[in-house]
């Protein structure tokens, strides 16, 4: 059972929503979640670039938080077409996503480069949110237990206990991502769940290990966003597309934190 005690909530809009798509977005989304305290909800958006001032002016942090797609190990260099996290501190971003399955599979990035990432992001402040999961192959061979085992040893290779508690992890199946994506069965998602967090008490040990939150992704929707946020290993969702009308969002949020805050034996204000 994950030691969370706050239910964590998010979408990555991907190469969508232009400037005043996104702010319009944001802002009511912010309207319309006003009225949840956010001791017990972590709210974010993760925009496209060129809209990361504009989001993070327009709310306020303590209600949504804004990260960012991508990100450079590097502050500065030859890195044509890269973002500096200089640059990202300076529009007042949150946290970063690291390693989309977009970034590992499109953009053949490899663990190690997430693992440069990672570090590089909580030496700046941010959270950073590593994206980890199998393809089909993988699954299909048996091996995407090891898969992603790897991918959170050679990802977090480095992280101090002590700062466990300022990283996130996104379980988002390949296979399970994208408009033709299956999502995974709830059984089959807290599966995996349950091996990622004691794969992160391995890392960390039990009692830091348990302060990352571990969050499910592919293909939530209003049909399945109620089942996979109680099985016991699943501390929040990452909602695609179904959560880029904020008014659909703000209605997954309402439906499953009720759920969520039964489950954990806490209670949601």
């Amino acid at each position: 059972m994950s030691g969370s005690r706050k239910i964590y909530l998010g979408t990555n809009t991907k190469m969508y929503k232009n400037i005043r798509q996104t702010v319009d977005f944001v802002t009511r989304l912010e309207t319309l979640t006003k009225d949840i305290p956010r001791d017990g909800l972590e709210l974010f958006v993760i925009p496209s670039y060129t809209t990361l001032a504009a989001a993070r002016k327009s709310v306020p942090e303590t209600d949504i938080l804004i990260g960012a797609q991508n990100m450079c190990w590097e502050d500065q260099g030859q890195f044509t077409g890269e973002i500096s996290p200089l640059m990202l501190e300076e529009v007042g971003v949150n946290l970063v996503m690291i390693g989309h399955s977009e970034r590992r599979h499109v953009f053949r990035e490899n663990d190690a480069e997430e693992n440069r990432k990672v570090l590089a992001a909580l030496k700046h402040g941010f959270v950073p949110l590593l994206c980890v999961g199998e393809t089909g192959e993988e699954k299909e061979y048996g091996i995407a237990e090891e898969v992603i085992r790897t991918q959170l040893k050679v990802g977090f290779r480095g992280v101090p206990a002590e700062q466990a508690g300022k990283v996130m992890v996104a379980y988002e199946p390949v296979w399970a991502i994208g408009v033709n994506g299956k999502p995974a069965s709830e059984d089959y998602a807290e599966k995996i769940h349950a091996l990622i967090h004691r794969t992160l008490a391995e890392q960390f040990g039990r009692e830091q290990g348990e302060k990352i939150p571990v969050l499910y992704g592919g293909s939530v929707n209003d049909g399945n966003a109620e089942k996979l946020i109680v099985m016991p290993h699943i501390d929040g969702l990452f909602i695609g597309r179904s959560a880029w009308d904020a008014d659909h969002f703000n209605s997954i949020i309402r439906k499953v934190m009720p759920l969520f805050f039964q489950k954990s034996g806490t209670e949601g204000d």
